[in-house]
């Protein structure tokens, strides 16, 4: 586990195991997006209820509440390489066949229910997987410039260059942009198999231990350290907004707006430039001001970004507030993520970061369902407004429970995790 120092932050090499990890990961999420952009066009040509369109989206998280922790538990007992290309693997199959559906013009809402629940399902031992490979890779020091990199690499993917891909491949065929993603499902998992890296030690587990006794110690983990719960409980309100907000969006871009399929995939790639751009200040702004306030930061912003949104009715307020919601979100989540990796033993990185991902996604299909509500109710803008209510909310709790955090009595696994120290003074 080789790193470099630049501009006086330690950063991953590219060579060897972190390269491929980095190039599966970008070429997966390049058909993630074409699919994640076209499931709600699709929706959208198969109903008109609101309601039934945020339940697409809704089904999508539904899985994190059933099966992540189960996710965690089984990534810290198996070969995290193993299951990330089988999970890969069997995705890129059901995806194919989705495709297939598609062009032979047997598309349903039930069968995008079935397949957004289904993908989600098997994501919840990948991504737990994931997070728990990496910190074999790279060293702990390192673990910042590897998320954003992984983070930006994704976004650069997802979104500059495959955004812009999506009505192009829609005018060429439905099926199109399902197609394209099972053929990069079936690479990432080539890329992923072909990584050859020693697993991490283990401790033997006790006699008679059980997948659900391991559950509860990685839940008993993350209540007991109070950066990630409190850093837990805000995301948990910052993803019921998130979840109303892109449960609804193609209705308050294609008929609030009235800027069409253009104007969606416009709003989609502000969301990305945003999320590009982000990535390669996070790690600087933890570096200067520490993680904890980089959270708080990226609160204040992301509240006003959805205020924008939902109060001026203009094509360009919405490009504005997408690319700085864009902006502090990779913020948010490269620097939550790198938080949970210090924190935790190696062990239970997997029991952690489900328990995590389960607590803070929970509020996502609850919030996709109040986002459909709340549009037939009160307009097509109610979503954003709201959003930006649950953000406000999010804020205040973090205020008030993550600046105790910044005072040097808290304990941490890394001295000098950005947590409790920053290198400017406060």
């Amino acid at each position: 586990m080789t790193t470099t120092d630049a501009a006086g932050l330690r950063a991953p090499v590219w060579r060897g195991g972190f390269g491929r990890l980095w190039t599966a990961a970008v070429v997966s999420r390049f058909g993630d997006a074409l699919r994640t952009a076209a499931l709600p066009l699709l929706a959208v040509r198969l109903s008109d209820d609101p309601l039934v369109i945020a339940s697409v989206t809704a089904c999508g998280y539904l899985p994190w509440l059933l099966f992540g922790l189960l996710g965690g538990a089984i990534a810290d007992r198996m070969d995290q390489r193993r299951a990330m290309w089988a999970v890969d693997t069997v995705r890129g199959s059901l995806v194919a066949c989705f495709a297939l559906a598609v062009g032979l013009g047997h598309a349903s809402v039930v069968l995008l229910v079935a397949l957004a629940f289904t993908l989600t399902t098997l994501q919840t031992l990948f991504d737990n997987a994931s997070t728990a490979l990496l910190p074999s890779l790279v060293s702990r020091e390192a673990l910042g410039s590897a998320n954003a990199r992984l983070m930006t690499g994704q976004q650069l993917a997802g979104g500059l260059l495959a955004g812009p891909f999506v009505p192009l491949l829609l005018i060429v065929g439905a099926a199109m942009p399902f197609t394209a993603d099972a053929a990069t499902y079936l690479l990432a998992a080539a890329l992923v198999a072909s990584l050859r890296i020693r697993a991490p030690e283990r401790e033997p587990r006790p006699a008679g231990s059980t997948l659900r006794a391991e559950i509860g110690e990685g839940l008993r983990a993350l209540w007991r350290d109070r950066v990630l719960r409190a850093a837990c409980a805000a995301t948990l309100l910052c993803n019921i907004g998130m979840g109303a907000l892109i449960a609804t969006l193609v209705l308050h871009v294609t008929r609030w707006l009235h800027t069409g399929n253009a104007g969606y995939a416009a709003a989609m790639t502000a969301y990305a430039a945003g999320s590009f751009s982000g990535g390669f200040v996070a790690q600087r702004v933890a570096h200067r001001i520490g993680r904890v306030r980089s959270l708080l930061l990226a609160g204040c912003v992301q509240t006003s970004s959805l205020v924008l949104m939902g109060t001026v009715r203009h094509l360009g307020a919405l490009l504005v507030g997408m690319t700085l919601l864009g902006v502090m979100n990779m913020v948010w989540n490269v620097n939550q993520v790198t938080l949970m990796q210090q924190r935790s033993p190696e062990s239970m990185v997997g029991r952690i970061s489900s328990a995590f991902r389960t607590a803070s996604t929970s509020g996502a299909p609850l919030g996709a369902l109040l986002g459909g509500a709340v549009a037939g109710v009160y307009g097509l803008n109610g979503p954003a407004l709201f959003a930006a209510v649950l953000f406000a909310l999010a804020l205040a709790l973090a205020v008030t429970s993550l600046i105790p955090a910044l005072k040097p009595d808290v304990s941490v696994v890394e001295p000098d995790d950005g947590a409790t120290t920053a290198h400017v003074k406060p």
